[in-house]
């Protein structure tokens, strides 16, 4: 239910500026100042009429929740700003409309009013409810659930939701929920279990960024923090004493891939330290060596992703790095689609020692485990509690060096049946061996399936191009699920494999001589045609 606060004077290459509804003026922004200067001015006659009409349907959705506003619309008194202002936030809060605000970033237009809109009507951290976590380890005196309130006597809690990495320190920017975070103390991260200084507090506007005068800041402040040294984004840090495990930020699958070299061996470390900082700072994006070709693996979200990195390690602003990239390739993932279960056993004597342990394992499908689950089936005190954290861990770390074709596993369950443990001769070398060799074995016998990335996808085209879009995309395998009008334009929705849309953005516009748009991201992993797993088998 949008309510316009702003509407545009004119569209496309008319374009001209805004109107204000709530002070009923023309707003124009300067150009030459990226519009930081703006103009007020009274409204053009051309758009009078339908700025009062736009005006009326703002005033009628303020006035059903104000009865002081609905008295004085109806009698035809002017109704101050500042109730307009408070109906507006209460209407946010309650989510019985939207206000919306137009706006331009080729034309540097409608900055500041969206802006002063999120201070003046979305809800700041005293209108939430406080926060839940948990105990990232609970014991016997402490409950999993916990609750922090905004409030700066709570014990503190934050959530680290961005990295901006750099060679000398990492900021980290933190959202403080509860308690105060003060420099130079140490606060727990939840995760790792870990202790991290707090060297210096920072306040941060845009890219301008200034060491704050005071040595705190509380709960309900956004702050950047410089002297945590293991975290990544997502990670709770909190007051020692009151651990809480706050609900982390999830980042999905990448879902392509290409190889990126160096033009010189010179270079090679320098490229291994910039996309590790990238990597730092851009949890969707992840670098790794392939270990059976030594070449170095780049993945994100799309074709443009990997583009702009690539762009900014040649860019000499940024890494000013010579590289040649390979062409994209699609992340596919392996599942299994049977369940099997593989005994293997290992044995060895060396220099009069035996070395031995047998492990049985079952494999399954698993459609609700997002990567790989692994359980056990032995009794408590079957085997010593240290042979069996080593069994579950060799048998995930098996598993996670990928199926039968290489690629990563994906919505498989492990099992751990039985293990053959002596006294004196099973050791972890011993439970590491059988563990991998079970873990294959089982993989051998299953029935392997291939899960390739499906792309949600939206075409926004004038309707004379909808056809031929529609009649390529089918080509493309794609799954259309519909489309509506989006003023004089047709919007398509459709899911589509990645491994078709390559080089679609150059396809598109041909199609529809430059005059539509699309969208695409990652929606989820579906299994493949048979004949693209045989491919890669043969």
């Amino acid at each position: 239910n949008p309510v316009p606060l702003t509407i545009p004077m004119g569209t496309g290459h008319e374009f001209a500026g805004i109107i204000d509804l709530l002070s009923q003026e023309a707003l124009y922004y300067d150009k030459e100042t990226f519009g930081r200067e703006v103009r007020r001015e009274p409204i053009p006659a051309e758009y009078v009429e339908i700025a009062q009409e736009w005006r009326s349907k703002l005033m009628d959705a303020v006035a059903d929740l104000d009865e002081q506003i609905m008295l004085a619309y109806l009698e035809g008194d002017e109704v101050p700003l500042e109730l307009i202002h408070a109906a507006l936030r209460k209407g946010t809060l309650a989510q019985k409309f939207q206000v919306t605000y137009a706006g331009s970033s080729l034309d540097y237009c409608g900055v500041q009013p969206i802006l002063d809109g999120v201070v003046n009507y979305l809800p700041s951290p005293l209108d939430v409810p406080p926060v839940h976590g948990e105990h990232p380890n609970p014991g016997k005196k402490d409950t999993l659930e916990q609750e922090r309130k905004t409030d700066p006597d709570e014990p503190f809690a934050g959530l680290i939701f961005k990295i901006v990495a750099d060679k000398h320190a990492d900021l980290c920017f933190v959202r403080v929920y509860s308690g105060t975070l003060k420099s130079g103390s140490r606060v727990l991260n939840a995760r790792t279990g870990k202790k991290e200084l707090i060297s210096q507090l920072w306040h941060i506007q845009a890219d301008a960024r200034e060491k704050l005068e005071t040595d705190s800041v509380e709960a309900g402040d956004i702050v950047g923090v410089i002297g945590p040294k293991d975290v990544v984004t997502g990670d709770t840090i909190c007051d020692q004493k009151a651990p809480i495990l706050l609900e982390s930020i999830t980042f999905p699958e990448t879902v392509i891939s290409m190889a990126i070299e160096p033009d010189s061996s010179a270079d090679r470390k320098k490229l291994e330290d910039a996309l590790a900082l990238m990597g730092k700072q851009d949890p969707t994006f992840k670098a790794k060596i392939n270990e059976e070709t030594g070449q170095t693996i780049i993945s994100g979200m799309g074709e443009l992703h990997l583009e702009i990195i690539t762009n900014r390690l040649k860019d000499k602003d940024h890494y000013g790095l010579n590289v040649k990239v390979h062409k994209p390739r699609v992340s596919y993932r392996e599942t299994v689609k049977s369940t099997v279960s593989a005994e293997e056993e290992f044995s060895r004597s060396t220099q009069g020692e035996t070395h031995y342990a047998r492990i049985k394992v079952q494999i399954e499908p698993s459609p609700n485990t997002e990567t790989i689950e692994v359980l056990s089936k032995l009794k408590p005190g079957e085997i010593p509690a240290e042979a069996d954290k080593i069994v579950r861990q060799a048998v995930l770390e098996s598993a996670q060096s990928g199926g039968i074709v290489g690629y990563p596993l994906m919505h498989v369950r492990f099992t751990i049946l039985d293990v053959g443990y002596r006294e004196g001769e099973t050791d972890e070398e011993a439970l590491r061996a059988a563990a991998a060799h079970a873990v294959q074995a089982a993989l051998t016998k299953a029935q392997i399936g291939l899960l390739e990335p499906v792309m949600k996808l939206e075409v926004v085209t004038p309707s004379e191009f909808l056809g031929n879009i529609q009649g390529d995309l089918n080509q493309r395998h794609a799954h259309i699920l519909g489309s509506e009008p989006r003023g004089h334009l047709i919007a398509l929705e459709a899911q589509v494999p990645l491994a078709r849309m390559f080089g679609y953005s150059s396809h598109v516009r041909s199609l529809s001589q430059g005059r539509a748009s699309f969208s695409m991201e990652p929606l989820k992993y579906d299994l493949a045609p048979q004949s693209v797993l045989d491919e890669m088998l043969n």
